[in-house]
């Protein structure tokens, strides 16, 4: 069984049809299959790790069911398996040897993302037994996987079935909840993205889609003393957020719902290569996205001391840059980068001229009462969600993911580059309010500047 917000968010999916989330839950693998793909061929996807975790109960359950199965495709547990095009390739090139099977893949971000391309590939469905709490990507599409050292998110469709053991997502490695709870964290500044998306007309909101991420997230973050103790009340919270996510970004048919500007963060430092190499463990993405939400909740709050409503429209107005110099602005605080063409064409899709600015900024400054209050709401203050990740033991520092604080405050100009998704990074540029603002975080007395080491 799932609960009632799985039940009905399924309703509106696109491509997962099952889900079985409940302690327990890796019994009811046969009849998950059995409702996704009648009799078909099986075949277990996963590593040495993941099998003794729950792979070979499924092999064992499916057995039992009267199923037909290849023999399990399993990667080594050493060293940590990455996802890239090549392992993404391999389970391709394997599975098109054998046949028409199925592949159940059992594991969690790096396995569902490979297992998932890989059938997408070749045309035909999936099934995901997740291992552990560790990230929303187990229902959404899409699959983040590297090409020549660099992770961006590739076509394919979400997993037609979906089983979450509760007590097996509890025992798992707690760096992994942790990872979740600093993925799921960030849908708080996401969803102030799209309320300031909507409230600027880029973006209207999907009222449903909405409830179906914010309506369970603060309980769903709630109790991180707990989900440290691996307790499997608190995990189980924990992953219903993070299913719901993915349900959601299926039924809006956009990540919108779940990833706003504390995921351009994590993008950029992703798709340069930040913590690729670390051991024993790479650093996860949700790892990533947690310092990123810390850093954009602590501009919130820079952004909500202001009265928009005394915005200087003229001033800038005159301030505003032509395409031309948008276009050098990119280049100037991308120097070198291998990321400059995509950088290029995801910054202009959303460059608007002066007299749209102008608009733009005038029904800012009116709506701004009503806008305030809503972000107002909608967000912690940023020293609880330090104090909740680092209780989970998540990063709330950029020391606590090694990197270095220059390039963690360049992120702040940089980051709304990578995506022509609209977000607060955008309003405060468009306000002349960017540097502003970023220079009080890192002032002595600022957020940031009480922090530096």
């Amino acid at each position: 069984m799932s609960s009632e917000l799985i039940r009905s968010a399924l309703q509106t999916a696109t491509d997962t049809k099952v889900v079985v989330a409940e302690p327990g839950a890796v019994s009811a693998t046969p009849q998950v299959f059995r409702d996704c793909f009648a009799d078909a061929t099986a075949i277990v996807v996963g590593d040495e790790r993941t099998m003794t975790v729950a792979g070979n109960a499924v092999v064992a359950e499916l057995t039992a069911a009267g199923f037909a199965q290849l023999d399990a495709y399993v990667f080594p547990g050493s060293p940590e398996l990455y996802a890239d095009m090549d392992n993404c390739h391999s389970i391709r090139d394997s599975l098109a040897e054998r046949g028409e099977a199925i592949p159940v893949a059992v594991g969690a971000g790096t396995l569902n993302d490979l297992v998932k391309r890989a059938a997408f590939e070749l045309g035909r469905p999936y099934m995901v037994v997740c291992t552990a709490a560790s990230m929303d990507g187990y229902t959404a599409f899409g699959a983040s996987i590297a090409l020549d050292g660099f992770k961006n998110t590739r076509e394919c469709t979400a997993p037609r079935g979906c089983v979450a053991d509760y007590e097996i997502l509890a025992a798992a490695p707690q760096v992994m909840t942790a990872s979740g709870y600093g993925d799921l964290i960030g849908k708080l500044t996401a969803g102030a993205d799209w309320i300031v998306a909507d409230a600027v007309g880029t973006e209207a909101m999907d009222q449903a889609v909405w409830e179906q991420v914010q309506g369970p997230l603060h309980g769903s973050l709630s109790r991180p003393e707990a989900l440290a103790n691996g307790d499997v009340s608190a995990t189980g919270d924990l992953a219903e957020g993070l299913l719901m996510s993915g349900l959601a970004m299926q039924g809006h048919q956009s990540s919108r719902p779940a990833s706003g500007s504390e995921h351009q963060f994590s993008h950029l430092w992703e798709m340069e290569g930040h913590g690729v190499d670390v051991t024993p463990r790479r650093l996860s993405h949700g790892f990533k996205v947690a310092l990123g939400t810390v850093a954009m909740t602590a501009l919130y709050e820079a952004l909500l001391r202001r009265d928009i409503t005394s915005l200087d429209v003229d001033a800038a107005v005159a301030a505003w840059p032509t395409r031309e110099r948008a276009e050098e602005q990119v280049r100037e605080l991308n120097p070198g980068s291998s990321l400059i063409d995509e950088m290029m064409n995801q910054s202009m899709a959303k460059y608007i001229d002066a007299d749209q600015l102008r608009a733009r900024l005038d029904g800012l400054k009116q709506q701004w009462p009503t806008l305030s209050e809503k972000l107002r709401a909608q967000l912690l203050p940023a020293t609880q969600v330090q104090q909740m990740l680092r209780t989970v033991g998540a990063p709330a520092h950029p020391d606590d993911i090694d990197l270095e604080w220059d390039r963690f405050h360049q992120t702040y100009f940089r980051a709304r580059m990578i995506r022509k998704r609209y977000t607060v990074l955008d309003l405060v540029n468009e306000a002349g309010l960017l540097d502003e603002l970023v220079a009080e975080l890192f002032a002595p007395d600022g957020f940031w500047g009480t922090q530096k080491g």
